[in-house]
């Protein structure tokens, strides 16, 4: 039997529609791929720098505590409201697409809506979040947490009862010079025992004036032009990931929210009512849904891992 010989007309000419999806939404796609490998490069960069330097990397429980008008420490709480109001924006937008397919212009305007201020609440609770990142201590490089268990290294404040006994007895002649790394040593046990009351150096209370007058504490200077400065949070390298990279999908959510309002305001002047359909919608979902999916590693990545 012959083998069937393969015919001109049997072959694909081209259709504007392969695998029935339109070349605006293939090209949307093509786009989401790219930034998602885009994406993936960053949270991969991050991971890498967090394994280098996993002793000293900050723990989040300890970075994102704050909680707007509410005092004390609410360890995630806030972000995690941040990703809830997210994921509901997700799901009014599907509801968005949905009446779009029934061409409910009604419906299509109520949850469009809903989707533009969820997506405006985000961006206002990052920029909220951005602002109260890191408030710092006193000195600013004073109040130490350990990146592995989480636990202060050196007190914040001075007793007054204790400064002036400090002041007389601690020889400032005898302080060896040891390097840097040896600055701000771990003493757990009297940390427990007396709670922000001094400032520990390898076992000796610091006097205060030893940090404001700038002199040399075992070869590192806490003030001056050339003063040692320890990294409260952590290393630095994380706040650098941490702004770009949710910068960076925060700039993904801004012109989604654009987006949004652009299709709206056509929604209300019938232009896809006058077109037949709302494919324009359903385009726009795909990218606010993959903005909210990028969410979820960003969120897994700086705050849960």
């Amino acid at each position: 039997m012959k083998k069937k010989e393969l015919q001109t007309n049997d072959t694909w000419a081209g259709g504007g529609k392969p695998m029935k999806a339109s070349y605006g939404k293939l090209m949307m796609w093509f786009f989401l791929i790219t930034d998602a490998l885009t994406f993936s490069a960053f949270l991969g960069a991050y991971g890498y720098h967090r394994f280098v330097h996993f002793e000293e990397w900050p723990i989040a429980d300890h970075v994102f505590t704050h909680f707007p008008f509410i005092q004390g420490h609410y360890p995630l709480f806030y972000v995690a409201l941040m990703t809830f109001i997210l994921i509901v924006s997700s799901v009014t937008m599907v509801l968005a697409v949905h009446a779009g397919k029934y061409m409910n212009k009604k419906g299509v305007v109520i949850w469009l809506f809903l989707t533009i201020v969820g997506g405006v609440t985000f961006l206002g609770s990052q920029a909220w979040e951005w602002y109260h990142f890191i408030k710092g201590t006193k000195h600013g490089a004073v109040l130490v947490l350990s990146g592995q268990h989480g636990q202060p290294r050196v007190a914040h404040y001075v007793s007054p009862e204790s400064y002036d006994y400090q002041k007389k007895a601690y020889n400032y002649s005898k302080i060896d010079p040891y390097s840097k790394e040896y600055l701000f040593k771990f003493h757990k046990e009297k940390m427990e025992k007396e709670p922000y009351n001094y400032k520990y150096l390898n076992g000796d209370t610091v006097p205060e004036d030893l940090l404001n007058d700038g002199k040399v504490i075992r070869g590192a200077p806490l003030t001056g032009p050339n003063a040692f400065r320890y990294n409260e949070y952590g290393h630095t390298t994380f706040s650098n990931f941490f702004y770009f990279i949710t910068g960076f999908h925060g700039f993904h959510v801004f012109t989604g929210v654009i987006i949004n309002i652009i299709i709206f305001v056509n929604v209300l002047n019938n232009v896809y009512q006058r077109r037949g359909h709302y494919e324009m919608v359903e385009k726009v979902g795909l990218y606010w849904h993959f903005v909210d999916l990028v969410w979820v590693f960003v969120f897994t990545f700086f705050y849960l891992v």
